[in-house]
């Protein structure tokens, strides 16, 4: 009936006219294909868009759905999609559809996630697994086409959909740590036996209470967050206390998921595959099908998680002011492992360890460093005099030694780096010189056995100033170090802490014997005299102590570096770093002395570190260390080798 329908001649028009509309509009805008200028930032953005990214699909898995028709497929059902192309890639071997695989089940992953229903949001992480191992294969898998090459910018999209997935792909438990375990996982392409694989690991996977991928946390406080690129998943790892972690930790580690086999054999039934625990201070890369694989790692946030305590930052002031609650000890921020040397670093006044944090997270950076050494810290009380607070570091690293490695099979164990700050810089020197009577000396003329005082109070004073170096420190550093005082000790200034500062009550305990001998017995300044000394006392130009420590050189065997840090624009002779003028830090006796241009607190100072670089790799045989173009001077006396 329609062919007879007839049509008036002012519909007629109409149409004629409506069509003429039409091409002159079309003839004045772009057509159906062309091109338009973009900037170079929205060129770039792009091209690398993502699912990672901007949650979209690439441009390469929008080619692959068109080659198999697959387009209006998965707009439909993304499910059945994934399905038919996991089925395609049993007889295509063409390796660009393993990506567009991993990035369409990330993105079913992420849809599934965010869903309403508990069964959807349970089946994510199989579907963030399944892209992983579709990553692995695409990135490692042997087959006809060669592996991606590293210009081909779905080669690192490929890494971090393995990466991401890998951290999606376990569930997070009360403690928003990751579930991480082995067992059989229902993947969309068939099931997948994965086996935990902690024997990589170096440490005692039983001593850990928590893993947390690196990739949730923004940091803060560091000027660099140290990280390299690589396949798997960074991760803190959390360990309870033990003998080799006497105060736990928070370890970097990297999981690395290997599929066991070829992407065919991994087709078939009973798939296997290992997810393997690596120590990111031991391993840079593993091996896969003969290629050298790096591992992604992240050294930093995994001391940025340990130290997120306000409390600690404000400790060393506390302690300083009040005398308590801060315990003497060595911290061990790693558990302590064997072959590895001890390095020691020694806060200052109203400090704590954490003011090493830049330096340590700058020197964990170098692969050659975190390999060779273990980092360590002394924590004190240091308003406590100086000579108490040396004597407790020496006992304190004694029995840290004997507990560690009690057989003394451990060589590196004797080959100890101490690194001191300011007051720290002075205790580290009194763990490598042998004082003889030298000490005691400067403050009577007579010994100590002529003077009449209690059992205690002489134990006491032998414990402070006749002792032995220790005989596994093998190199100091002395950092804005006062060897002949500060300048800012005044005699006002040490009136006034020692009404502000508290001392312990084990220093006190014999108060009035000890004033008693300060006062009648000793040659100290009138100034020292009358009150219970602190370690601004212990600083003074006054202090006779420090005349007779600075006369004494460290023993055969050890080598010494001084870092001087004087303003910048002042000469260096006649300088100061706000604390300590120069005329004080430099001494003799040392192999090398660098000047930082710097304030007092120069631990964190680019050049300071890199100083402390050169000499760690110095201390293992690697002479070729780049040096810090700021104002060095070599030292002024015969240099001191461990061969002397």
């Amino acid at each position: 009936m329609f062919e007879n329908r007839r049509v008036s001649p002012m519909a007629g028009w109409f149409h004629l006219l409506t069509a003429l509309l039409m091409i002159i509009g079309l003839s004045g805008c772009a057509g159906p294909i062309g091109v338009m200028r973009v900037s170079p930032q929205s060129s770039y953005k792009l091209s690398t868009d993502n699912v990672l990214g901007e949650g979209k699909m690439s441009d390469s898995t929008k080619a692959v759905l068109r080659r198999y028709n697959a387009t209006e497929l998965f707009n439909k059902d993304s499910k059945e999609a994934i399905r038919v192309l996991s089925e395609i890639s049993k007889t295509d071997d063409r390796r660009d559809l393993l990506f567009a695989l991993s990035e369409l089940c990330y993105m079913e992953g992420e849809k599934l996630q965010a869903g309403f229903s508990p069964a959807d949001r349970s089946q994510a992480p199989e579907l963030f697994l399944q892209s992983a191992v579709y990553a692995y294969f695409y990135l490692l898998g042997e087959g006809r086409e060669p592996p991606p090459s590293a210009y081909d910018i779905r080669f690192r999209e490929a890494c971090d959909l393995y990466n991401r997935s890998l951290w999606l792909a376990f569930p997070v438990n009360d403690n928003k740590g990751l579930n991480i375990a082995g067992g059989e996982r229902d993947l969309p392409a068939g099931k997948l036996s994965l086996v935990l694989k902690t024997d990589t690991l170096g440490w005692k996977y039983e001593n850990f209470e928590g893993l947390f991928p690196t990739d949730a946390y923004e940091i803060r406080g560091f000027a660099v967050r140290n990280r390299t690129p690589g396949m798997g998943l960074p991760l803190v790892g959390l360990t309870r206390k033990s003998t080799e972690s006497p105060n736990g930790g928070a370890l970097p580690i990297t999981a690395f998921l290997r599929v066991e086999g070829d992407y065919r054999q991994y087709q078939q039934a009973n798939a296997k595959a290992y997810l393997e625990l690596y120590s990111a201070l031991d391993s840079a890369d593993v091996q896969v099908n003969g290629r050298s694989v790096p591992l992604e790692t992240d050294i930093t946030t995994p001391l940025a998680y340990k130290l997120d305590a306000i409390k600690a930052w404000n400790a060393g002031a506390k302690s300083f002011l009040t005398g308590t609650g801060i315990p003497v000890r060595v911290l061990l921020i790693q558990p302590y492992e064997p072959g590895r040397i001890p390095v020691v670093f020694v806060h200052g006044t109203a400090s704590s360890p954490v003011w090493w944090a830049e330096m340590l997270n700058s020197l964990r950076a170098d692969p050659e460093i975190r390999k060779r050494f273990q980092f360590w810290f002394y924590q004190y009380n240091s308003s406590n005099l100086v000579t108490l607070s040396a004597a407790e570091l020496r006992e304190s690293l004694t029995a840290m030694v004997q507990q560690l490695d009690p057989q003394q099979k451990d060589q590196a164990m004797r080959d100890m780096v101490v690194i001191g700050h300011s007051q720290g810089g002075l205790l580290t020197k009194m763990t490598v010189v042998d004082p003889g009577d030298t000490l005691w000396n400067s403050v009577s003329d007579k010994s100590i056995d002529e003077i009449q005082m209690d059992p205690k109070m002489r134990s006491f004073a032998q414990r402070l100033l006749f002792f032995e170096p220790l005989p596994f420190v093998k190199r100091v550093v002395f950092i804005s170090t006062p060897h002949r005082g500060s300048y800012l000790t005044k005699d006002w200034v040490r009136s006034l802490v020692r009404k502000v500062v508290s001392l312990p009550y084990n220093v006190v305990v014999n108060s009035q014997e000890f004033l008693n001998v300060l006062d009648t017995k000793l040659k100290l300044p009138s100034s020292m005299k009358g009150g219970i000394p602190t370690s601004i006392d212990g600083m003074s130009e006054q202090n006779p102590l420090l005349k007779g420590l600075v006369s004494l050189q460290p023993v055969p065997g050890v080598v010494a570096h001084s870092i001087v840090a004087v303003k910048p624009g002042m000469d260096i002779a006649s300088g100061n770093d706000g604390v300590v003028e120069y005329k004080s830090a430099h001494i003799d006796g040392v192999e090398s002395e660098f000047i930082v241009r710097s304030e007092h607190s120069c631990q964190s100072h680019p050049f300071a570190i890199e100083e402390v670089r050169r000499i760690l790799l110095k201390h293992v045989g690697i002479d070729n260390a780049w040096q810090a173009p700021a104002e060095a001077v070599p030292a002024l006396t015969t240099k001191l080798t461990a061969d002397e």
